[in-house]
């Protein structure tokens, strides 16, 4: 994240999708090649990489790029970019849980997500940066990348991280949908299927970042 947010609050304003993606892939390769493994390796394996989902709005060219599993409200349209696996393994861990005797055990240990992750892994080496996109210091497939152009009329924009379940308006309300999710349903296997569940002592599932803004 820190690597993502320096490289964007540096690189010119005039900078397109492309250069975007060339730039910050070349920024994670010296981050891992070169300063922690202190000289020139090849990337290590793709489970290991650093690996970061990035949506930017880009106020010259009025676009914004979604490189990875973020998602973004355009007058309160929701656009997403999900990884293609993650349904299938995210219905397969539901299963799971939903014939277990005691589905609440696996808020204290999800030996469901550890069922899955052998399969979540074996895609990453097969199709990270193949199939879908991710800055993790490999060559980015800009077919994979969704970028999303605006007129030159007013818009309100949101975006925001995949940690929010469902994405609303404002803040306040993707907060509380959050919240209702969490205590309804802190393992995921419900409405809402993710591979990950809020595991006892934590406060969410994952990740989040929120911004919105006029343009």
């Amino acid at each position: 994240m820190k690597l993502v947010a320096q490289y964007v609050s540096n690189m010119p304003a005039n900078t397109s999708c492309h250069q975007f993606c060339v730039g910050v892939t070349h920024r994670f390769a010296d981050a891992m090649c070169h300063r922690w493994l202190g000289g020139r390796h090849p990337l290590p394996d793709p489970v290991d990489r650093l690996a970061a989902s990035a949506v930017v709005y880009s106020r010259l060219r009025r676009e914004i790029w979604m490189v990875g599993d973020c998602q973004c409200l355009i007058d309160n349209t929701l656009f997403e970019n999900p990884k293609p696996y993650e349904a299938e393994l995210a219905r397969r861990r539901a299963d799971i849980i939903s014939h277990s005797a005691n589905p609440q055990q696996f808020l204290v240990d999800d030996t469901a997500r550890q069922q899955i992750l052998p399969d979540m892994m074996r895609i990453m080496r097969q199709q990270q940066n193949v199939d879908y996109a991710v800055i993790d210091g490999a060559h980015i497939p800009e077919q994979h990348v969704r970028v999303l152009p605006l007129d030159f009329q007013p818009h309100e924009i949101v975006l925001a991280t995949d940690g929010y379940p469902f994405l609303c308006s404002t803040l306040d309300e993707s907060e509380a949908a959050l919240a209702r999710q969490l205590a309804d349903d802190p393992l995921n296997i419900g409405a809402f299927q993710a591979t990950k569940a809020c595991m006892k002592g934590n406060l969410s599932f994952d990740d989040r970042a929120y911004i919105r803004f006029k343009v």
